[in-house]
């Protein structure tokens, strides 16, 4: 591990984590993080030992050419800082890195030992998963946690999950057995369409921590990249009549369970969003949202630097993964990832199934179902 050295203090710091893997399909979580360090342009200070997480043959290093020199970058977890101005700042610890291999619970160990030095008042952790979702719709984002507590006073679920679980829900109840508050969000990630980048699902991600955190937050040309990618899959799915007619089903499923639903909450929450980006400083969050900038970095710098039709699903069993977010079979979405939230009920008419008991993201297979829990 990197020793911190010249970590100022920080203001009402929230950590914001998303691990590649098992617990991102599309990419969108991992991006999602990635996407906030660029637009604050975030200072590394700290990144996990990879001799100690990782097994290379797993996640291998690469080789690269820095000004013909040959360098190696070695896959870890890194940690950065971004410092938001505006009339109400916040700062943000950033967490991007690979699920790790091994020692867990060392690994979730480290990250609170940071949360704890750095003061960090709340733990979020970003995941997607792969659903019976449309893409012509809304990405559906799930926010739980396992604080009772928490859950009330955020308008959280409560996780009920039981079952098997990947580096989400491992962070996830160590931070509650350590007494940080912590939340997960999950986005839903068509699983006909698994394959990253899914900007869409970025994008919703990065709605929803805006809305919990109180910060606004620069999309850049995300919103753009989203409108893009769903033209490119309406064309996709317009040359081919089976998938069109299942994407029909799932958008008819989807707008009968969600019907009731669209009232006063969600409706209040989208104009509270339009506020804030219509004009800065207004709402809960603290303004424009851009990075202080200063003089020479205070942080410690890392040096490692045919079509085929998708299958009609099963009925998934009492104990599998509840939510509109199932994860398909691996046949259908080669080489896709995911990870179920807990505690969701599953939405009326809408199908589910479980995915296989087999292999990891690494050699190409799709986790079975989890809800992160």
């Amino acid at each position: 591990m990197i020793e911190l050295e010249g970590v100022p203090e920080l203001i009402d710091p929230v950590m914001v984590a998303a691990f590649e893997g098992w617990n991102d399909a599309g990419d969108a979580a991992s991006t999602a993080v990635a996407h906030l360090d660029r637009e604050w342009k975030g200072e590394v200070f700290a990144a996990l030992d990879a001799e100690d997480y990782y097994d290379f043959q797993v996640n291998r290093p690469t080789v690269f050419l820095d000004n013909g020199v040959r360098k190696i970058t070695w896959p870890t977890t890194r940690l950065s800082v971004v410092r938001v101005g505006g009339d109400k700042p916040r700062d943000l610890v950033l967490v991007r890195g690979i699920e790790p291999s091994m020692r867990w619970r060392s690994f979730c160990n480290e990250l609170l030992a940071f949360a704890h030095e750095l003061g960090v008042e709340m733990v979020v952790i970003l995941g997607a998963l792969l659903g019976d979702t449309p893409h012509t719709r809304p990405v559906p984002v799930s926010g739980v946690t396992s604080d009772p507590d928490l859950a009330r006073t955020m308008d959280l679920e409560e996780t009920r999950y039981e079952g098997p679980t990947g580096i989400v829900g491992i962070l996830q109840e160590a931070c509650t057995h350590a007494g940080v508050p912590a939340v997960s969000l999950w986005a839903a990630v068509p699983h006909y369409v698994s394959q990253p980048p899914n900007p869409k699902a970025t994008l919703a991600l990065l709605n929803r921590l805006e809305d919990l955190i109180g910060l606004r937050i620069p999309l850049g040309e995300l919103p753009e990249d989203a409108r893009a990618w769903q033209l490119g899959v309406d064309q996709l799915a317009a040359e081919d009549s089976e998938v069109a007619e299942y994407v029909q089903t799932l958008e008819e499923a989807r707008d009968t369970a969600e019907l009731p639903e669209a009232s006063g909450e969600a409706i209040a929450r989208e104009f509270e969003r339009y506020l804030r980006r219509r004009e800065p400083g207004a709402g809960p969050g603290p303004g424009p949202g851009v990075a202080t900038e200063g003089g020479d970095s205070p942080f410690l710098r890392d040096p490692g630097s045919g079509r085929t039709r998708p299958p009609k699903p099963e009925q998934p069993g009492p104990e599998a993964v509840p939510g509109p977010e199932a994860v398909p079979g691996a046949e259908s979405v080669p080489g896709a990832t995911g990870e179920n939230p807990p505690g969701e009920a599953p939405e009326s008419g809408s199908p589910e199934t479980e995915g296989p008991d087999g292999e990891g993201p690494e050699n190409g297979g799709t986790p079975d179902g989890d809800p992160g829990k």
